[in-house]
């Protein structure tokens, strides 16, 4: 029952917000990244269009698989805890043909800390790398790992778009992490 009937209010929930993109939203191969606590938003403005969407192999992600089911979304299951190999490698061969969307913190966090799997996607996929972040009024549920983020019914929903972030394919290990440490700030600060 709670995985037709969450899904269903989040989508009605969702339907009322006025999204704000800021930035170009980006089409064709590349990856997309935002905080999991700001995931709905970002889920909602990239909806209908086909694009790639990671969520983990956990009850909540199997929830949020089926909403995104809904909004358009092909979703692959993983995390970097629980097959993080097979899902990365599936990432990669989407992003070089679609847009996928990663929650670079989730799905346990720690919160707000970019783990690899978006930048290293790109890499090896050769495509940009966008980062998203969410400005709203909202609730936050303080006693989620990451303090999630619901906007209000009818609230205004800025969605900042960063530029395109390219890996350049012969990066080596040091330039991947510190291209992982520069998008966490980034992400921090849009």
């Amino acid at each position: 029952m709670m995985q037709f009937l969450l899904p269903l209010l989040v989508r009605m929930l969702a339907s009322t917000w006025r999204l704000k993109p800021s930035g170009s939203i980006p089409t064709g191969p590349c990856v997309v990244a935002f905080w999991h606590d700001e995931m709905l938003p970002v889920w909602k403005l990239f909806a209908r269009r086909g694009d790639i969407a990671l969520t983990s192999k956990s009850r909540d992600g199997g929830l949020l698989a089926a909403l995104l089911k809904r909004w358009g979304y092909v979703v692959v299951r993983g995390s970097s805890s629980r097959h993080g190999k097979e899902a990365l490698e599936e990432l990669v061969s989407w992003a070089e043909v679609r847009t996928v969307l990663v929650t670079p913190d989730g799905p346990r966090g720690p919160r707000h800390e970019f783990k690899p799997g978006a930048v290293v996607a790109a890499h090896r996929a050769g495509v940009p790398l966008y980062l998203c972040m969410v400005r709203t009024r909202g609730i936050r549920l303080n006693k989620s790992w990451d303090r999630f983020l619901v906007p209000l019914p009818f609230a205004a929903v800025d969605v900042l778009i960063s530029f395109p972030i390219t890996i350049p394919k012969e990066a080596d290990r040091e330039e991947i992490s510190d291209a992982i440490r520069w998008c966490q700030d980034l992400l921090n600060r849009l």
